[in-house]
């Protein structure tokens, strides 16, 4: 079928009639929304389904919501026959997101199936959380995490807490492109809904503390200054700083109202300093040691510290996640919790410094594809062999502990208070700790080249481009050859030098390539799963003896950075 035959589809008495007159719009108007809106159905992958809200299959509306929540329905029923099964929902500040997730927990209790519902925004990792506290079966999330305004989507997690993953994953997905939208049941049992609220961000704020504190220095001396830039976590970070023991502690009042318009930033993204402006200007005034600002749901968290200039600096998500794993692994020694049985999570994009830090303390560094729920999936099958201690990826995500199996904002701000209060007590700044890591370990440093390509031409381009770099691989990067390319899709690693290819299977297939050259440069490609984005990761490293060659050291590195854009043809 061609997009108009698709598109009168939904003309019938299956949608409802705000629905069929949207559509009979685009079609009388020939608008060119008409192509973008119906060309494709929203893909349901692996962690569910993000997109822009409106009418047709390749948007996120009542009918796709409603057909992947009857999807997993059919397939909950299926795995958990017999059993009371219960499903929590949470839904951030986007526009629909509250009546999405009762659109949602009415097709669940339509079914039969328990709810518990939050009442308001909750942050992400609130809601995996809950799944494991209340013994819940599953647990689904409305969101699009950063993304513009217009977006929208839905997550799906599993009864640990942890996004799906195989086999559960490709069974849903079959489950979900197998109904037809006549087959939805819309017809929800509200006697089937448990709603829970406040009482619920107590029991998260507790296991956040007692999971993710581990000395009391400096505390109320350091000046915090925090923002939710619009998001969820106005209802949990200001609460879990006081209760961990934090005094000063200043908000940016004007961002902790909750709003899908994030109408001061451009984009609610804490890993772009424009999104954190707000929050700088006030750390001026108020002296602030540290800024922190968190997405709209809650899961990544941004901050900013004082550089050796003494000027707030934005860190990158894999310096932040250096700081606080070196700090909480030093922590575990120190408190004799290492024992040789313990791992730290990390993506195949993240930088390859944790492999370093954990070898210095005696722990294993596992390593997934991109996203938080393959590290979920590292966690459940050590359980019972191996003590989860941290994790964390590049795009500014980390978790403390396996008490929730997603990347955390809360637990991971209340370690990295609690290192800044450290650091002052003993007379440095966390950006000054961060180079001390460097002189132990080796300075990293990383660069992220984004290039958009919206709509079916811009995706055809990105599949373009990935096929180019997988056909015709760099020879050189920044003046030094490439050693190794791993292709994930492929699932084999090739190493120049021998002209030797080995297969890689321990980890799934994924279209990744990864580049190594022969002093260590690293370079990731890999097109973004819920963006029209290719992004390229780059890796540069060198050693580094002293705090007073830091910024010689920098400004090399940031340079090479330059020279593989260049050599990439990213100019």
């Amino acid at each position: 079928m061609n997009t108009l035959e698709k598109a009168k589809l939904w003309l019938s008495d299956t949608f409802d009639k705000e629905t069929r007159d949207a559509v009979q719009a685009l079609i009388d108007s020939n608008s060119p929304d008409l192509e973008d809106s119906f060309y494709r159905e929203l893909e349901f992958g692996t962690g569910g389904m993000r997109g822009i809200m409106g009418v047709g299959t390749n948007r996120l509306n009542k009918y796709t919501l409603g057909q992947a929540t009857q999807g997993l329905a059919n397939y909950m029923l299926e795995q958990f026959k017999g059993e009371e099964i219960k499903v929590a929902i949470a839904y951030d500040v986007r526009h629909n997101s509250k009546e999405f997730g009762k659109l949602v927990a009415d097709v669940l209790t339509a079914n039969g199936i328990k709810v518990l519902l939050f009442k308001n925004h909750r942050p992400t990792p609130e809601l995996s959380f809950t799944v494991r506290d209340k013994k819940c079966n599953g647990g689904i999330v409305l969101t699009a995490s950063h993304n513009p305004p217009e977006y929208n989507g839905y997550k799906v997690y599993w009864n640990d807490g942890a996004q799906i993953v195989p086999p559960n994953d490709e069974a849903i997905i079959k489950e979900v492109y197998s109904v037809k939208f006549d087959e939805i049941k819309f017809n929800g049992n509200d006697d089937l809904i448990e709603w829970i609220g406040e009482e619920q961000d107590d029991v998260y704020i507790d296991a956040c503390i007692e999971n993710s504190t581990y000395q009391n220095v400096g505390k109320e001396n350091l000046n915090i200054v925090f923002t939710s830039i619009h998001g969820t976590t106005y209802t949990t970070i200001p609460k879990a700083l006081e209760k961990a023991g934090f005094k000063k502690i200043d908000l940016v009042k004007e961002q902790m109202i909750p709003s899908g318009n994030f109408p001061t930033v451009e984009s609610p993204n804490p890993e772009e300093p424009a999104a954190l402006e707000m929050a700088m200007d006030l750390a001026r005034i108020t002296n602030a040691d540290i800024v922190i600002g968190t997405d709209p749901d809650g899961d990544r968290l941004g901050i900013a510290v004082r550089n050796l200039d003494g000027e707030m600096q934005l860190l990158n998500g894999n310096q932040t996640n250096t700081i606080l794993t070196y700090y909480i692994l030093n922590e575990w020694r120190k408190q004799g919790r290492i024992t040789g049985k313990e791992f730290i999570g990390s993506t195949i994009v993240t930088s390859d410094i944790f492999y370093d830090i954990a070898q210095k303390f005696g722990v294993e560094c596992k390593v997934g594809l991109t996203g938080f729920k393959w590290i979920g999936k590292m966690i459940r099958e050590a359980e019972g062999t191996q003590k989860f201690v941290c994790g964390g990826e590049e795009s500014f995500g980390f978790m403390t502990g396996d008490f929730v199996r997603d990347k955390d904002s809360c637990g991971s701000i209340l370690v990295a208070c609690e290192i800044a209060a450290w650091c002052k007590a003993n007379g440095k700044t966390m950006y000054q700790y961060m180079i001390e890591i460097y002189e132990d370990l080796g300075m990293y440093y990383e660069g992220l080249i984004n290039i958009v390509r919206k709509g079916r031409e811009g995706a055809e381009e990105i599949q373009n481009m990935m096929k180019n770099f997988r056909e015709n691989p760099p020879k050189e990067l920044a003046g030094s050859p490439v050693e190794e390319v791993k292709d994930f899709k492929e699932q084999t690693s090739f190493t120049v030098s021998t002209n030797e290819k080995k297969i890689m299977n321990d980890i799934p297939a994924s279209n990744v390539l990864i580049y190594y050259t022969q002093d260590g440069t690293k370079v990731c490609v890999r097109p973004s799963g819920t963006e029209p984005k290719i992004k390229f990761y780059v890796s540069v490293k060198d050693a580094i003896s002293s705090e007073a060659d830091f910024k010689d050291k920098l400004k090399s590195l940031e340079a090479k950075i330059q020279d593989v854009k260049k050599d990439l043809k990213l100019d």
